[in-house]
């Protein structure tokens, strides 16, 4: 399945619907940090009025969470500023809780099953903030990532649109047709994290920096 081209389908349908309202629709999006949010936005903000979901509980340690919702919160601003349609919200962070829930699933290679259970836990948590606030369209900004697997998204998106039919999944694959160089230059001056969020893909971080410190001695 072409997830791009799926998601320019989506958007000719969301044009169609705009004219007849008046006016753009309202995606409730995930945002995972504010360089993987940089090009989806600047991509979607002619289509609707933007709303960033962020829903990152999975992030350790807090320090990091707040690093990355800073930059984040500072580049909203700065959209605002020049005049663009887009707000961000930000629910409850409880890392104890998501790592609990999320230990059994620890000794599973980074990018695969607790990857997606992670996806899909984050992306469930912005459809039911949708859902309950009348959202229009949910998506996330994730597929810009190299490291993210775009179908396994994407299905997950259809799966929970079945749970919650009062709104739409937009697909997309935003890493691709130049997408992720975009977001490169959009984001050159930003902050970039060295990992994906959780307490184990940061002790993998930490054992890569250690594993170099020793290649070198």
């Amino acid at each position: 399945m072409n997830y791009f081209e799926l998601g320019k389908k989506d958007l000719q349908q969301v044009s169609k619907i705009n004219q007849v309202l008046g006016r753009k629709q309202k995606l409730l999006i995930h945002a995972c940090c504010a360089p993987c949010s940089t090009f989806p936005i600047e991509y979607l903000q002619q289509y609707f009025h933007i709303t960033l979901y962020y829903t990152n509980s999975n992030i350790y340690p807090e320090s990091e969470y707040q690093i990355r919702l800073n930059e984040l919160v500072q580049y909203v601003e700065k959209l605002q500023g020049e005049g663009v349609e887009i707000d961000l919200v930000i629910p409850v962070y409880d890392n104890k809780e998501y790592t609990i829930w999320l230990s059994p699933r620890k000794n599973m290679r980074e990018g695969q099953e607790a990857c997606f259970a992670c996806y899909k836990r984050r992306l469930e948590d912005t459809f039911r903030y949708a859902v309950e606030h009348h959202y229009e369209y949910v998506s996330t900004v994730m597929s810009i990532s190299r490291q993210k697997n775009s179908r396994v998204l994407n299905e997950l998106g259809d799966e929970l649109s079945k749970v919650y039919p009062t709104v739409k999944f937009l697909h997309a694959d935003f890493k691709k047709k130049g997408g992720q160089d975009r977001r490169d230059e959009l984001s050159k001056d930003m902050y970039k994290q060295k990992y994906c969020g959780c307490v184990y893909s940061y002790m993998e971080y930490l054992q890569r920096e250690e594993n170099k410190k020793q290649e070198h001695v």
